[in-house]
């Protein structure tokens, strides 16, 4: 399956398009090893208004649901991760053919790019919708939500901005409960607000993120659960 932007040039050749190129996100310097701070940048400058407010999803798949989100808030500047290679030429194909300049697609694992490449307080908002749930327990150590995802999480964001949350499945949601428990303790530091999912003003009555996957698991009988992480403010 090829998705190219035509005239032989890929995703991966073409810098300030669609995809993240090499160009934009060089290898990480050896220097990082001792000096985490060494391989950060600044992603904001990958958009051609790098002052807007600045989002990610995590695991954007297809990118049903950057898409939408994107197309009704063009003054915001969203960064879609995917780490499936099939699924991030296919996002970033459907962006391109949108036309929608205030959206870039990066191949790459999500929670290594937090922690390595992301300065501090620069995102607003972290979406994480239905992701892989690896219900074995020998796997559990490959979900996104970990203590040290979390880390990072409350790092780059702002002060006020959140992680939102979306599952269907029910042990990720103990998972995700159990983190959550811990993170929004008073007594925790650094410490998260947990606050109601709200969903965007685009999707239809009985959704949360308005993706297919949704619409598929509901229809099955597996609603979701959902919540968010606030970042307090000082």
């Amino acid at each position: 399956m090829s998705f190219g932007l035509g005239h032989g040039r890929s995703l991966d050749d073409a810098p300030g398009v669609v995809g993240i190129s090499r160009a934009e996100l060089p290898p990480l310097p050896d220097a990082a090893l001792s000096d985490p701070n060494a391989g950060r940048l600044d992603p904001r400058t990958w958009f051609h208004h790098p002052t807007r407010p600045f989002e990610i999803e995590i695991g954007c798949g297809k990118g049903t649901y950057i898409l939408a989100e994107a197309a009704a808030n063009p003054t915001i500047n969203f960064l879609a991760i995917e780490w499936a290679r099939e699924f991030y030429l296919y996002a970033a194909d459907r962006v391109r053919r949108r036309a929608l300049p205030n959206v870039r697609v990066l191949h790459a694992d999500a929670s290594e790019f937090l922690q390595w490449r992301c300065p501090d307080a620069i995102v607003r908002t972290i979406h994480l919708y239905y992701s892989d749930p690896w219900p074995k327990s020998r796997h559990h150590k490959n979900r996104v939500v970990q203590d040290a995802f979390l880390t990072h999480v409350w790092r780059v964001l702002i002060p006020g901005g959140q992680l939102r949350l979306v599952t269907d499945h029910p042990d990720l949601w103990v998972w995700y409960q159990s983190h959550i428990a811990r993170w929004s303790a008073p007594t925790h530091a650094p410490r998260f607000d947990l606050l109601p999912f709200t969903p965007p003003d685009w999707t239809d009555d009985d959704e949360l993120v308005g993706t297919n996957y949704e619409r598929k698991t509901r229809a099955a009988g597996r609603p979701p659960n959902a919540c968010v992480l606030q970042k307090p403010l000082p």
